[in-house]
């Protein structure tokens, strides 16, 4: 993979949009804009794209994230790294009196070969990047150290890098993580909150096939996820609390494996290599809105979730499509990319679906951890409900995999092609 190795951009002048920030989110919207037929100017340090610590984390994404990578050209590079997800199992392993039954969905029973894939981040990020280097005449990459300032002026925004360059875009796109400098300048708000627990993340290879299905235990002090990696291999998120978390992430890897399948029941046989293994804490948050200030913020610097039910990613990628849609729009109406109305409507467009999801993984998380018998017995029933109502298992699946309330083209089929029409005005459209 190439790296972030010369600026390709010439600064001190103007670009139409200017992403901050080279993680997954800033990349794919760096290049939906782009398919939306604006200019794009990425900024991001050089070890975003190449070398540092190996990442050994991995994404679940949707029907719908893998249809924004196939639009963006990018998911070809990605697939051979990438195991499909064709089922999700969920057990009961709280240790309640009233045990939930084991609850397996299925992509057949919505039609799909696979809810989604899991993706190593290093191979999400890569394909990303070659697609945009294969884009240079729409997102040019420019290598630095970080932007240390930005200042909305009257018709644009200026941004100087902490090597003292400066440039200025119509259109910011706060890229840049739940400490967001561009949120900041954009004089946009937050609300946070914390959990009392942390999550392990690591891979590790097993003797027994996981049939493309990743399971889910819930335990009382949280969620304990493996999902599927290629060949007989699967990543893990294992939610504690954080006493534990960290007293597990230091056990030597023999210890560790004998807990790990202990907790696993036999499900997966006998644990072999174990990677890395990374602690974080578990925490939420979500700004006041979405877009101001000739700022639009997508993933981490919009929002943060805990890593269950496999939504923060798929927020991020969806955030991305969605500010593509409404650029687009405003392109075809001759509208100022970066002015309030759009921005307006990119927020209004993303908080439904946003504050649903953190609402649902929250209700989910705070039900596992709570001592209270009625929660449990409404989260068992609630669980009972979805094994022996079909319907109702299907309304739910298609809602985690595709909310309504994400219309954007770019994560349909042939989207490039429609978003391109938009943008050009040669399409009739209305906003959505």
């Amino acid at each position: 993979m190439r790296a972030f190795g010369k600026n390709e951009a010439t600064l001190n002048t103007h670009f139409p949009a200017a992403v901050v920030g080279g993680g997954p989110a800033g990349l794919a919207a760096a290049l939906a804009l782009g398919a939306a037929g604006c200019d794009v100017l990425l900024a991001a340090p050089p070890h975003l794209a190449h070398g540092g610590a190996p990442d050994n984390r991995t994404a679940a994404l949707f029907s719908g994230s893998i249809e924004l990578l196939k639009n963006l050209d990018a998911w070809e590079t990605i697939a051979p790294a990438s195991a499909p997800i064709a089922g999700i199992r969920i057990i009961d392993d709280t240790g309640g009196l009233l045990r939930a039954p084991e609850l397996v969905f299925s992509a057949a029973e919505v039609e799909l070969d696979a809810f989604g894939w899991n993706v190593p981040n290093s191979a999400l990020v890569s394909g990303l990047i070659r697609a945009a280097e294969r884009n240079g005449s729409r997102v040019r990459l420019h290598s630095t150290a970080g932007i240390a300032r930005i200042d909305v002026e009257e018709g644009a925004a200026k941004l100087t890098t902490r090597e003292g360059e400066t440039f200025t875009a119509g259109l910011v796109v706060g890229a840049d993580g739940r400490g967001s400098l561009c949120r900041q300048a954009a004089g946009i708000g937050t609300r946070s909150w914390t959990y009392s627990q942390s999550a392990i993340a690591t891979s590790f290879q097993h003797s027994r096939p996981h049939r493309d299905l990743s399971s889910e235990f819930h335990r009382p002090a949280g969620p304990f996820t493996t999902v599927p990696l290629k060949g007989l291999a699967s990543s893990l998120v294992w939610v504690e609390r954080p006493e534990e978390a960290q007293r597990l992430a230091a056990l030597d890897d023999a210890a560790f494996r004998e807990i790990l399948e202990e907790r696993l029941m036999g499900l997966l046989g006998s644990v072999g290599e174990i990677k890395s293994r990374a602690v974080f804490p578990l925490s939420g948050l979500t700004a006041e809105v979405f877009g101001r200030n000739r700022v639009a913020l997508v993933g981490e610097a919009g929002h943060v979730i805990p890593p269950i039910g496999a939504q923060g990613l798929n927020l991020g990628l969806r955030d991305a499509a969605t500010l593509a849609d409404c650029v687009a729009d405003a392109r075809a109406a001759g509208q100022d990319i970066g002015s309030g109305p759009v921005l307006d409507a990119y927020s209004a467009r993303r908080r439904v679906d946003v504050t649903s999801r953190i609402a649902t993984v929250d209700v989910l998380n705070r039900s596992l951890i709570s001592t209270l018998g009625p929660v449990h017995l409404a989260r068992g029933l609630g669980l009972v409900a979805l094994k022996t109502l079909g319907p109702l298992r299907r309304i739910a699946v298609r809602e985690g995999l595709a909310p309504a309330s994400a219309g954007a083209d770019l994560l349909h089929a042939n989207g490039a092609q429609r978003l391109a029409e938009r943008a050009s005005g040669t399409a009739r459209h209305s906003a959505a």
